[in-house]
């Protein structure tokens, strides 16, 4: 679309004579003239809009992402973020001048813990992972306080999110697998075999990965305790259980919150993001520095934490994350929290019920927010793979669900609606994977065709990706 001389630019001409460029910057300094393409106003216009219809979003369909909880993020938030005098905010402000944010910040401290069932809350960590290794830290250190740094191995779910045994191992820690028993839920004896003097404690999600509740949660929290070990809570399926149960009352002592999961802050975008820890009070001496307090009713930052695990960031850059989840809890309380965690029950149910005509549901015959399928059945009979449902999905106007994951179930197919999302949506994503299953195999193997870009070797895209659109042209 690009023509030489053509502009936006709609001025006069100028009546001040033209000096050369080179009279006015410094020899060496003048740089070159960027490639940019030359276009006019309303061909930049025209390209961006047409560029954001091709975009999908939460704010035009559903993600149906098991594990990712991809749940609208109401627009009162933003506007409660976007407020000048948060907004305006500066990373160095005295205390003095920034009370109300700071007040804000300890009372979501405070809702956090208590939503948890913990005894308090950090809100340094800037990221989910963040928040994991946050976690695995303190649990080191309170057993390096105590002596006992033998304590070096984390048993892990094999159903557990990806990031679990990687923080474990990037806390150093060595990782031991705990098998799942044919109802989805944590092996109790092979967890028990595995307990000993060398275990720091066990990382565990409930409801796990494969959407079910770990109904033997209080009978394991008891025997790691026994053993000396901790338990930590990865609350990405927090949204599942909010104002029905809590963590810290089945047993936990630490856990990490997905604010973007389940308070509704935005979800990606290369941050900065928010992973807020809760600890029980034997743990808290060991929160990363500085700690926020109150005294006299001032509030102000406290770094004299000789047990601390250190300071995580500089600043909160995160800061209108945080506010968008008091905006949340305070937005709803504690009936509105529970109705989020009925409705997440309820959708999660309905299409599990929708899709066990279509697909084999290995466990139920209930689950939580979320469930898992397996595409094997129709592998077998038709060739199909749970990969090509998926990008036939696109066709249909709808994203993929999350596939391949949990790795114990064979052709996963990993699907959350959460509560935000109507019955007719619902179903129509329901009608649209019935209507794939009768379509002709080879149509559903060379899917997506009509998506701006077909189906890539993805391999190949990884390693020797097209960065740009010089590149794409030349082939390069």
């Amino acid at each position: 679309m690009s023509k030489p001389g053509r502009s936006g630019q709609y001025l006069p001409q100028s009546d001040v004579p033209d000096r050369p460029l080179a009279e006015l910057v410094p020899r060496g300094e003048l740089r070159q003239e960027l490639p940019l393409p030359e276009l006019g106003e309303l061909q930049v216009v025209r390209h961006f809009t047409r560029l954001s219809q091709l975009n999908y979003s939460v704010d035009t369909c559903l993600y149906p992402l098991g594990s990712c909880t991809m749940k609208y993020n109401p627009r009162v938030n933003e506007w409660a973020a976007s407020h000048p005098g948060i907004a305006g905010l500066h990373p160095l402000q005295p205390d003095t001048t920034a009370q109300g944010a700071l007040r804000l910040l300890k009372e979501l401290e405070g809702l956090l813990a208590e939503v948890a069932g913990m005894d308090a809350a950090t809100l340094q960590p800037v990221a989910g992972a963040q928040g994991e290794l946050t976690g695995l830290l303190l649990i080191r250190a309170y057993h390096r306080a105590r002596g006992d740094s033998a304590r070096r191995k984390i048993l892990v779910p094999d159903s557990a999110h990806g990031t679990n045994p990687a923080s474990a191992a990037r806390s150093g820690f060595d990782i031991l697998p705990v098998p799942s028993n044919d109802r989805g839920r944590v092996d109790l004896d092979a967890l028990k075999a595995r307990l000993g003097p060398e275990i720091a404690g066990v990382m565990m999600t409930n409801p796990n990965t494969l959407g079910v509740f770990e109904d033997q949660i209080q009978e394991i929290s008891a025997a790691v305790h026994e053993a000396g070990g901790l338990m930590y809570c990865d609350g990405a399926n927090m949204n599942a259980i909010l104002a029905q149960c809590r963590p810290g009352d089945m047993g936990f002592d630490v856990m990490h919150y997905n604010v973007h999961k389940t308070f509704s802050t935005p979800h990606g975008g290369g941050g900065p993001g928010a992973g807020p820890v809760a600890v029980r009070t034997a743990l808290e001496p060991f929160l990363p520095y500085p700690r926020l307090v109150e005294r006299d009713s001032v509030f102000s930052w406290d770094i004299d934490r000789p047990q601390s695990i250190g300071r995580l960031h500089a600043f909160h850059g995160n800061f209108g994350i945080l506010v968008r989840a008091w905006a949340y809890l305070r937005r709803l309380g504690p009936e509105g929290l529970k109705g989020v965690s009925d409705g997440a029950v309820l959708n999660a149910n309905y299409l599990r019920h929708r899709l066990a005509a279509l697909f084999e549901v290995p466990y139920g015959p209930y689950c939580m927010h979320e469930f898992v399928a397996s595409g094997s059945r129709v592998k077998e009979t038709t060739g199909v793979r749970t990969l090509d449902i998926a990008k036939r999905l696109l066709d249909h106007g709808f994203y993929a669900p999350t596939i391949y994951f949990p790795l114990i179930v064979p052709e996963a197919i990993m699907v959350e609606p959460t509560e935000t999302e109507t019955l007719e949506t619902m179903a129509a994503f329901a009608d649209a994977l019935e209507a794939i299953l009768r379509e002709d195999p080879e149509v559903l193997t060379t899917a997506p065709h009509t998506t701006p870009v077909g189906r890539l070797d993805e391999t190949r895209a990884a390693r020797q990706p097209v960065l740009n659109f010089r590149q794409q042209a030349g082939g390069a």
